[in-house]
């Protein structure tokens, strides 16, 4: 450590040995580069503050009923794509800075300063939306008017866009609509004659083809075995007939116990009006109204009755006029006549039975005749149902989406869900901001002396100079074993004052040329003034 401060020290000693050249470079670097920072034009800077209040109050009104959008989000973005090209030309047009460039290379470099210097900083906490817009030109009203520009563009761009984007919607959505009614309007006309062509064939209510296979199949095995028991029944009762038609006067005089034996179609309501006539007897006398017609109903009935069995004996015994021994016996036989009624209505059921079954054979054997073509028609009968569910799904959605846009498009005309509040407007600058001429004079400054000592340790480095016994023992390897000092004859000693007074009055005259010219710009009303006058 104790070699590293001499080895410094020594670098000092050589730096204050050349010190001239200090001198050289101060003087030449110092007042030019004073005059120059002098002659640096002045900048003013105008700036505005904006604050986008993002709470609305129909937020949780519209909510569910519009699209939500995230205003603080929206905000941020388009400050941040505030700079793009086709916004610095509008702000360009806006400031009237297009007329100060004559080819389109001057052009380009009037949008690459204002991409540059305006500067857009977010001011307070993530959630507060405060933002200052700053921007520095030689002209103050030129620097007034960009500010101005882009504060009018960021309002206009964040406001139209809501808009802009819902008419954007609005139209999306409209076509999207009559794309889709025209496919939905294809789709029914497609559904409308497939059904059409195969209304026979296609699948109803009891289900598809294998469903109606099976139910066909089901109502013939019923028909089938109805059918055998009512041949059954027939078989039961002409066997029945046989042997009443044997013994007609057997089957009178022990079957036969009077004429209600024979059933006829007033059988029935005969029996419902007694059953009534009982019911009123017991609650009224015969005398009442309701008794005496239900009596006069009844007697009119058991004669209807009556002349109906006279009329069927009749008929009866035209039929069987070969057979006269019999046929008294059997025109007094009502069991006769009852099984001869009920085999002739066995025999029409039979043979209506027999069309049904029939039908029903019939329609099996179509169906199974089909059993390669059915299936691959209700295959693309569910397909076409199938598309026509998705385009009538989704048209009926769009048309909802259209319903949102358009409540959304009402809400963005009627309020603004971000207002905008200015809070500095932008100002014409009535002192100029730049260019910080004291730090740049001391930055001249600086960098004078550091080049001349710099350009002194070079020298010293190239042209050895010996300031210690040990620098001088190190660098000839000899030993020092004393030191003697220079003679006040030899004159060095006052040559080394004057050099030192000279560097001192160097400087302090750099130093009174620095005050100057920091006074000048300090002061400009007692300085630049009376200059003015006379320059």
């Amino acid at each position: 450590m104790q070699e590293i401060l001499e080895q410094i020290i020594d670098y000092l000693k050589g730096i204050w040995i050349k010190r001239r050249y200090i001198m050289i470079s101060t003087w030449l670097i110092c007042p030019l580069g004073w005059f120059v920072v002098a002659q640096l034009d002045d900048v003013y800077q105008s700036d505005a503050r904006i604050y986008a209040d993002t709470q609305s109050i129909l937020d949780p009104l519209l909510q569910g009923l519009t699209v939500s959008v995230n205003p603080n989000e929206q905000v941020r973005l388009k400050m941040k794509t505030l700079l793009g090209r086709p916004n610095l030309e509008r702000i360009i047009r806006m400031a009237d800075l297009d007329v100060q460039a004559n080819t389109p290379k001057e052009y380009e470099k009037i949008i690459e300063r204002l991409k540059e210097d305006i500067i857009i900083k977010k001011r307070g906490s993530y959630k507060e939306n405060l933002y200052t817009i700053t921007f520095e030109d030689k002209n103050p009203e030129v620097a007034r008017n960009v500010v101005q520009s882009v504060l009018t563009v960021f309002i206009e761009n964040t406001l139209g866009e809501n808009r802009t984007d819902t008419d954007s919607a609005q139209k999306f959505l409209n076509t999207q609509i009559k794309d889709y009614e025209a496919r939905l309007l294809e789709a029914e006309s497609r559904l409308t004659n497939f059904k059409q062509k195969y209304s026979n064939i296609l699948p109803s209510e009891a289900g598809g083809y294998y469903a109606r296979l099976r139910d066909q199949k089901s109502k013939l095995e019923t028909a089938q075995l109805k059918l055998k028991e009512i041949e059954t029944s027939i078989a039961s009762a002409k066997a029945q007939l046989d042997i009443t038609n044997n013994n007609p006067s057997q089957s009178t005089s022990n079957n036969i116990k009077d004429a209600t034996s024979v059933s006829t179609s007033y059988d029935e309501r005969i029996i419902q009006l007694e059953a009534k006539l009982d019911n009123l007897l017991m609650r009224y006398t015969e005398k009442h109204p309701d008794v005496t017609e239900t009596k006069r109903l009844l007697e009119g009935l058991k004669k209807a009755r009556l002349k109906e069995l006279d009329n069927y004996y009749k008929s009866l015994a035209e039929n069987n006029s070969g057979n006269s021994s019999n046929l008294n016996a059997l025109n007094i036989n009502p069991v006769y006549q009852e099984i001869k009624i009920q085999v002739n209505q066995l025999q029409t059921e039979a043979a209506s039975l027999r069309v049904r079954v029939k039908n029903y054979k019939a329609k099996v054997t179509d169906l199974e005749n089909r059993i390669h073509t059915i299936p691959e028609i209700e295959a693309e009968l569910v397909a076409l149902n199938r598309g026509y569910s998705i385009t009538k799904s989704k048209y009926e959605d769009l048309l909802n989406r259209r319903e949102t846009a358009q409540i959304a498009q009402q809400a963005d005309e009627t309020t603004n869900k971000i207002q905008f509040k200015v809070i500095d407007s932008p100002r014409i600058a009535v002192e100029p901001t730049g260019p910080r001429r004291i730090l740049l004079f001391l930055a001249v400054t600086f960098f004078g002396f550091g080049v001349g000592m710099g350009l002194s340790l070079l020298m010293s480095q190239l042209n050895s100079v010996v300031t210690s016994s040990k620098q001088l023992s190190k660098a000839t390897g000899i030993p020092i074993f004393g030191m003697v000092s220079a003679n006040e004859n030899l004159s060095l000693q006052k040559w080394h004052k004057k050099k030192t007074y000279i560097f001192m009055a160097s400087n302090l005259i750099l130093l009174g040329i620095l005050m100057m010219f920091i006074s000048y710009f300090l002061f400009p009303d007692l300085l630049q003034a009376p200059l003015k006058r006379f320059f």
